[in-house]
């Protein structure tokens, strides 16, 4: 099977729909594009890794794998459009350029058309990212609401905010995380919101969709200290059980591309290559008082 083979097969398995306007992906605006190694889509794929962002030391992973090309759901120099204009005379991005050309793989950006769907066993489809986050979590039942984001979540029996919390750092297997709000606060209620950037209107609709849902928790990406973070802790201090788990926006989504090894075999058949993923690791290093 040829790289480019490979990469039609995801884009064929995979849902059309753009998970942020609802309407058809184009080909020529969507992030889903070659970052590197565009030349060589013809050669045979000798085998592919999945990661979350194609960091120094996965790239070095691929080779050691003997893998020829790496899918990523994260830009490959930094800049979301992997302008590389911009980056020029940067001496990080004049390395990480020599380290692609002597590993010689490509890279491709699977972002819209893995969060556009995938088929589930039971006929169903989801985002294949935020889907694969709830079953490193074992909360594929427990969704609610809109079942094909993941992103609402009704759990079988309440847990502190604490507990909640050190389920999610277990599972996933961070280094720790930040626990906004009332730490003890019983949950039940968990939802997933998208970026929480301090863009007022966003950010309102996601304080009023808590309180009007009953959303005990949010286990958030991105979460500045302003907007959501404040209506959290003013809520918590009136009694009311509210608290954010601030995970980071690559340690949630990185599942998702864990999960992808499972369905690649199902979207590309027999011929499908040897599938690796290799993760990032924590984002986030914890220092604590000595």
């Amino acid at each position: 099977m040829l790289v480019g083979e490979v990469i039609e097969g995801v884009i064929a398995y995979c849902g059309n729909l753009a998970f942020d306007t609802g309407l058809p992906i184009d080909p020529a605006t969507t992030r889903d594009r070659v970052t590197y190694g565009e030349d060589r889509l013809g050669v045979e794929c000798t085998g592919i890794v999945t990661c979350i962002w194609p960091t120094v030391d996965v790239i070095r992973r691929a080779r050691e794998l003997g893998a020829n090309l790496i899918i990523s759901h994260e830009a490959l120099f930094w800049n979301h459009g992997d302008r590389r204009d911009v980056l020029a005379h940067n001496t990080a991005f004049q390395a990480k350029l020599r380290l692609l050309d002597e590993w010689g793989g490509t890279v491709w950006r699977c972002h819209d058309y893995i969060h556009a769907g995938i088929p589930l066993a039971d006929g169903t489809r989801a985002d294949g990212i935020f889907y694969g986050f709830a079953e490193k979590l074992g909360w594929t039942s427990f969704r609610v609401g809109d079942t094909f984001r993941c992103l609402d979540y009704e759990l079988p029996a309440a847990m502190t905010a604490r507990e909640l919390a050190q389920h999610i750092v277990k599972r996933l297997g961070l280094g720790g995380t930040r626990l906004v709000g009332d730490a003890a606060a019983p949950v039940r209620r968990v939802r997933v919101p998208m970026h929480v950037l301090g863009v007022p209107e966003h950010d309102t609709a996601e304080i009023n969709r808590m309180d009007s849902e009953g959303v005990d928790a949010l286990v958030t990406m991105e979460f500045i200290d302003f907007t959501t973070s404040e209506y959290v802790r003013d809520a918590a201090m009136f009694g009311q059980g509210k608290c954010a788990i601030t995970v980071g926006h690559f340690n949630l989504e990185e599942p998702g591309m864990q999960y992808m090894v499972r369905w690649l075999p199902l979207a590309l058949g027999a011929a499908c290559p040897r599938v690796d993923f290799v993760p990032m690791g924590d984002t986030y290093q914890y220092v604590l008082p000595a």
